[in-house]
């Protein structure tokens, strides 16, 4: 006798910036299943700003010319109340890119601009359930400004991406190191996603050894491993004319896939709402060590031991995303 079991409901992603650089490198990504599985559909809400629609016309008839067999629906908007509709999980990838002589608190205050109106629009149309990552720059304070523009949707259910930085952390380890990057493991980037990051080498591990046995050279991990990693997004800019898009989109799909599986001894850099723990101030969206259970819920890790220099750099990240939020809220009109 045939076993039968019926088909899964797909699930239904929202993509802001969907013509840009970085979504047209992760739309594929999520249509092919590297995503969700190989085993679970999918339904693209596809959402532009009025002039990227063109381009996303082109975007949406390569997805069709690929057959993608889970791909069961493409929504090509620029109304947030209809790309937002009943989605599962909404990745902010758009957002205005910070251009010669604007100074950071203008992006943030232009980029705020948007991601209050995406947050209403998560919270008026998106199921309670939507789990929504920012990817657009400055995205720890664009995911706070989205968070408080959404209060039917639970903190926990917010999040920004570092683990971009997390893999471009132990790329650079590795290569020092001499080995495979999958050895290299136990590595948590904290605080902001800007050069103020801190990729935390000092407990992080190589082949199960911590990677300060391995690597003896402590100037170069202060001082060259530390600011290489914060700085690595200017230097592609600098190579290729352009910023970070396969890698950004790759990472993307990182995080999405480990939000979703139980954690296996290894932990995963991601921005959540702090509760205070490792003395990060409370109510900020910080990169912070985190694991996954089996029922697919999210706890900060909160045995790891961070030496002094290790809490001066996370407190100085933090600071920062303590002015960000005061510049980005005082723009804004919002309350801390």
């Amino acid at each position: 006798m045939n076993s039968f079991s019926a088909p899964k409901t797909p699930i239904r992603v929202a993509v802001t910036g969907a013509a840009g650089n970085i979504g047209y490198a992760l739309l594929f990504r999520i249509a092919s299943g590297h995503m969700f599985g190989a085993d679970q559909p999918v339904a693209l809400n596809l959402i532009e700003i009025e002039p990227g629609m063109a381009p996303l016309k082109g975007v949406a008839m390569e997805l069709d010319d690929c057959a993608f067999p889970l791909l069961t629906e493409v929504v090509q908007t620029s109304d947030s109340s209809v790309g937002f509709k009943d989605v599962d999980w909404a990745l902010l990838v758009g957002s205005v890119p910070r251009k010669k002589g604007m100074e950071r608190a203008d992006l943030l205050g232009i980029n705020g601009k948007v991601f209050v109106g995406q947050g209403k629009a998560i919270n008026d149309y998106a199921k309670p359930s939507v789990r929504v990552l920012v990817v657009g720059n400055p995205c720890n304070t664009n995911a706070l400004i989205a968070m408080k523009s959404a209060p039917a949707i639970p903190n926990t259910q917010f999040f920004a991406m570092t683990r971009l930085d997390e893999n471009r952390a132990k790329t650079q380890l590795a290569q020092k190191a001499g080995v495979p990057v999958a050895q290299v493991t136990e590595l948590c980037v904290w605080g902001n996603h800007s050069p103020t990051m801190y990729p935390d080498f000092e407990n992080a591990k190589i082949n199960r050894s911590k990677a300060t046995s391995v690597i003896l050279d402590e100037s170069w991990l202060r001082d060259t491993f530390v600011p290489t990693v914060g700085q690595r997004g200017k230097a592609i800019i600098e190579a290729r004319g352009a910023s970070s898009a396969a890698s950004a989109a790759n990472a993307v799909v990182d995080t999405v896939r480990d939000l979703l599986q139980p954690t296996r001894g290894d932990i995963h850099s991601v921005c959540v709402i702090s509760n205070g723990e490792y003395g990060t101030p409370a109510g900020l969206i910080t990169s912070l060590p985190i694991k996954v259970d089996g029922a697919g819920k999210w706890r900060v890790v909160g045995d790891i031991k961070l030496s002094d220099y290790a809490k001066t750099q996370i407190a100085a990240s933090n600071e920062e995303l303590l002015e960000e939020r005061k510049v980005a809220f005082g723009q804004l009109g919002l309350s801390i």
